[in-house]
């Protein structure tokens, strides 16, 4: 496995050679060592650890202070893979300088190298200034997770003409403005491919088809830990659900019984 540390300029010239990016979430050093080292070229610390990780309903009340906490813990275990860091909500939107100073506390806090806003035209002016200072971004249109009261709960987005014409006119607002990639979650794979076509800056798609310049699972669905959660975008690539639930009643058994520990995990001095 290629060890090379994944940049920018690496991300180009895998978009330039249509070769798909991989994106899978992350939320501490252990499963962000696993996934480096599986190859994994971009790892994203999202505020879907409000599902996955705090048990919430939403993203919605996770915290930037929460994002800082677990970048800095996944950049801890990556060495390869390019660190993209979600702002959360009420983190930007709310002026200018709100965005801009979030977005440095995860770069200079929490060792993030890119990172990821919702939202398209009303944000480009944001996305400008992030760009300008260094700091690299990542749109996120389609189901953005932080509007789920206003879209009314999880559903596919960019249905109909007007719907359609307006995400492909955030995504390209997005790309003038200087992000270097657009996540696409839950639209019809058609409009993901039109807007892929369009653009000349990498597509990363969830539940957006086949013809997006990549893909984002987030690590513990993909693994099928949360074997409850099965959305039809979803592949589970492992049921690590029964195996750690028949690892962990395994051990409680022998405890139980008094089979563990024994002498071979024992210290007789």
């Amino acid at each position: 496995m290629e060890r090379t540390k994944v940049t920018l300029r690496t991300l180009g010239e895998r978009y330039k050679s249509e070769t798909p990016i991989t994106m899978v979430t992350a939320y501490d050093a252990t499963f962000a060592r696993l996934f480096d080292q599986a190859g994994v070229d971009t790892l994203l610390v999202g505020d879907s650890l409000g599902n996955v990780i705090q048990g919430q309903d939403t993203t919605l009340p996770v915290t930037l202070e929460d994002i800082i906490y677990h970048t800095r813990c996944v950049s801890r275990g990556a060495r390869r893979a390019h660190i993209v860091a979600d702002l959360p909500f009420l983190a930007y939107g709310t002026s200018l300088e709100d965005g801009i100073r979030s977005a440095g506390r995860l770069m200079k806090e929490g060792f993030a190298e890119s990172v990821k806003l919702e939202g398209g035209e009303f944000n480009a002016e944001l996305v400008h200034r992030l760009t300008q200072i260094g700091i690299p971004v990542v749109g996120h249109l389609g189901l953005t997770p932080q509007a789920y009261h206003v879209m009314g709960g999880y559903s596919v987005q960019g249905r109909g003409e007007d719907a359609a014409q307006r995400l492909l006119r955030d995504a390209k607002a997005l790309q003038d403005a200087g992000a270097w990639a657009v996540v696409l979650e839950m639209v019809p794979a058609p409009l993901a491919k039109k807007v892929t076509e369009a653009l000349h800056i990498p597509t990363i798609g969830i539940g957006a088809g086949p013809h997006t310049s990549g893909q984002v699972l987030v690590g513990y669905d993909l693994l099928g830990i949360n074997d409850e959660f099965k959305p039809s975008f979803l592949k589970h690539y492992a049921s690590l659900a029964d195996v750690i639930r028949d690892a962990v009643r395994t051990y409680c058994d022998e405890v139980t019984a008094r089979e563990y520990p024994d002498e071979k995990h024992s210290f007789s001095k």
